[in-house]
């Protein structure tokens, strides 16, 4: 059995301010183009990582763990983080401030996840789109066992009577999570294993295992799977079917016979570090990371044939049809008491009018019925995503305004589809100062409701609002002054099938969602490289900002 190897301990800043403990293995000799990020279990810490360190045995490899929110050394309450998206985002979070700190380039990084942190790095994997070398990953916990029928509606259900989350405590036994005596006892023995869960933990990862399990295509890195024969913790059939829908072209999977859920801590895990060193060979093999090609995405990416798939009509005795034309009749009938529905009736769903009134987020309609319908309208997945998109488009922009400035460039600000504008005027309220605004759409009303917008706003010495079409090249480079700061702008198949577009009222309005992946490909094209990112909770909308090269 290989030696302890040493680590350092040392905190991060997440992006909320948030202090969190990490561990860091240098690597002994000298240091290979390599590096691995390890995830620890629920209810665990990094601590406990120790022996994959060592029983990888590859010392000129360095690594790094981090104790995540509520475990472990990183204060807070235990069992708890403010959401899973918040967990993921810490990742990305840990993997920024290690590249910079530590000076490890992203494309060497392999992440070995395990359980619920398998969870985590698949959805930072699908949602921030890093080029890392890989991910390997054991009994990921996109579905929980959880026993007790109707366990998760009745959680919901606790929560929304008290107002608030509380905590589950583990019903698992160290004796159903390895074979290996010796970590059952470091198990059971371990003070800082932390045995409850926040409830709206639990109701959010099922709601994020089910996300990435349906939309795994998204992800296009090699992927190492190990799933547990025996894990009475999780269930198998979500593990198969991310297995199965994954876009990686360089996949494999492994079901480990006998095993229970501790995959990496089984008395056999012998097997298994000889399986992760083999992958390891195969994918450090070549310079970079393989890369998906996305030039015609259109057509065969990740997302076009459901694309396609929504451009066709549902067959004629499909109950989930029927449900979507039930839908589409009461948001034509009674729905038209609801001021939102008739607004989007009227302009369209994806005017600027609606999007503005959205963001304004005031439920109003004839009747109280009227205004029931449009609370409901206006709390659906898409649309509450648009707002927190509004949210981390202002984040955004304040950052990258404070980049320029650091620079001692001008801030002339360049918005080429501002709808009504009100998100990038409540910005820039915000902002200490900047030299020039440019809003432009292609729409005449949104202009002129641009235009009383910064009127009220008191910004009409600094701001202007023009009629402009955004695919016109000539029109967008011939802006002067420069723009040194360029903003560049669901339940996809109930919009498709149930709302008209704007700009052909006598069709639905069907979008061809992109992955993350395909953004960044686009944005790399055109000569930038993103520096930072943000997304919802739904993992709908992110943000990024991106630098001209």
């Amino acid at each position: 059995m290989p030696k302890n190897r040493k680590n350092s301990e040392y905190f991060f800043k997440a992006s909320d301010g948030k202090d969190i403990f990490y561990r860091y293995w240098p690597s002994i000799g000298k240091e290979e183009n390599k590096c691995f990020v390890l995830l620890h279990r629920g209810h665990e810490h990094s601590a406990r990582l120790q022996h994959i360190v060592d029983e990888l045995n590859l010392p000129q490899v360095p690594m790094f763990s981090f104790d995540a929110r509520g475990h472990g050394k990183t204060e807070g309450p235990r069992g708890f983080s403010p959401s899973v998206a918040r967990s993921v985002e810490d990742i990305e979070d840990f993997i920024n401030h290690i590249c910079k700190e530590h000076q490890i380039q992203k494309q060497n990084i392999l992440i070995i996840a395990q359980s619920i942190s398998s969870v985590y790095a698949s959805a930072w994997v699908h949602d921030y789109a890093p080029k890392i070398r890989g991910l390997v990953l054991a009994s990921p916990a996109f579905s929980i066992k959880l026993y007790v029928p109707f366990a998760c509606p009745a959680m919901a259900l606790w929560q929304k009577i008290i107002g608030r989350h509380f905590y589950i405590s583990s019903y698992v036994n160290a004796n159903f999570l390895t074979h290996d005596p010796q970590r059952r006892k470091s198990y059971n023995q371990d003070p800082l294993i932390t045995r409850a869960i926040a409830s709206h933990m639990l109701l959010e990862l099922k709601e994020l295992g089910d996300r990435i399990v349906k939309d795994a295509r998204a992800i296009t890195l090699p992927v190492q799977m190990f799933i547990s024969g025996s894990d009475v913790v999780v269930h198998h059939k979500p593990q198969h079917k991310f297995y199965q829908n994954l876009g990686s072209a360089h996949k494999e999977k492994h079901i480990m016979q006998g095993f229970y859920h501790d995959t990496l801590g089984e008395s056999n895990r012998a097997l298994i570090f000889d399986k992760i060193r083999d992958f390891i060979d195969r994918i450090y093999s070549v310079a970079e990371p393989a890369n998906f090609d996305y030039k015609n995405a259109d057509v065969w990416g990740p997302c076009a044939d459901q694309y396609r798939k929504l451009q066709n009509p549902r067959p004629f005795f499909c109950l989930k049809g029927w449900g979507y034309k039930i839908s589409k009749f009461a948001f034509n009938t009674l729905g038209q008491l609801s001021d939102g529905l008739r607004l989007g009736k009227k302009t369209g769903f994806n005017s600027g009018a609606m999007l503005d009134y959205v963001y304004q987020n005031k439920p109003s309609g004839k009747l109280l019925i009227g205004k029931l319908f449009d609370k409901f309208y206006l709390n659906t997945p898409g649309w509450a995503g648009i707002r927190q998109r509004k949210i981390n488009l202002e984040k955004m922009i304040i950052k990258a305004a404070d980049l320029l400035k650091r620079n001692k460039q001008p801030l002339n600000i360049l918005d080429v589809a501002a709808g009504h504008g009100r998100y990038l005027l409540d910005t820039l309220k915000k902002l200490d100062g900047f030299d020039s605004a440019l809003l432009r759409d292609f729409d005449a009303e949104n202009v002129k409701q641009g235009k009383k917008l910064i009127k009220e706003y008191k910004l009409e010495n600094k701001v202007k609002f023009e009629k402009a079409d955004a695919f016109d090249i000539e029109q967008t480079s011939s802006v002067n002054p420069k723009p040194t700061l360029a903003v560049y702008h669901p339940q996809l198949e109930l919009i498709a099938r149930t709302l008209r577009d704007l700009h052909a009222p006598d069709k639905m309005w069907i979008m061809r969602a992109r992955t993350q992946a395909e953004m960044d490909f686009l944005v790399e094209s055109e000569g930038f490289v993103k520096q930072a990112q943000i997304i919802d909770g739904n993992g709908i909308f992110s943000v990024s900002i991106a630098q001209k090269q």
